[in-house]
């Protein structure tokens, strides 16, 4: 969560948004921004939030079917990716889970690393758009070169760096 462009709390969501309405009460001046931390968006702040957070601990909600959290959902195929899925061991289900599974370990490391740059970009935009560098930044966080993001953002706020740095980090986490 940012007043301007200083940190002023990071923590979960019930936490974060208890400071954020604290901080309005309180008359920020320069405006509150709360920020997710896995997509870099900006936030929306119910005021229901801040009354949860400082009362009682939230219970996370229950996922879908017994234990799993199966959900079924509808998936369009041409008729040859029905009839190649039938043949297989299991069954169709069995196979796209299986299917699901092996991309996801195969890619995991480049969507976590596509994740993490965009994150970084949504929060750049949201909070140094207007500041000197932020198009040469934008185009070392693309092209992955972090040094030069680091030069660029050399005369943007300490906060403001840290955290654009903190979604990169977390792809490697």
């Amino acid at each position: 969560m940012f007043e301007g462009s200083r940190l002023l709390a990071r923590g979960d969501w019930a936490q974060a948004s208890a400071a954020a309405w604290r901080a309005i009460d309180g008359g920020a001046p320069d405006g509150v921004l709360v920020f997710d931390a896995d997509t870099g968006r900006v936030a929306d702040l119910d005021p229901r939030d801040a009354i949860v957070a400082d009362t009682v601990a939230v219970a996370p909600p229950k996922r879908g079917r017994p234990r799993l959290g199966v959900v079924a959902r509808e998936v369009t195929l041409l008729p040859r990716h029905w009839d190649w899925l039938n043949t297989q061991p299991g069954g169709a289900s069995v196979a796209l889970r299986r299917l699901v599974e092996t991309a996801r370990r195969d890619g995991a490391d480049e969507g976590r690393s596509r994740s993490a740059r965009e994150a970084a970009y949504r929060f750049m935009q949201a909070m140094a758009g207007d500041m000197p560098g932020f198009e040469e930044a934008s185009r070392a966080l693309f092209a992955g070169d972090r040094d030069r993001l680091n030069q660029e953002m050399e005369d943007w706020p300490a906060d403001v760096r840290d955290h654009t740095m903190r979604y990169l980090d977390a792809d490697h986490a």
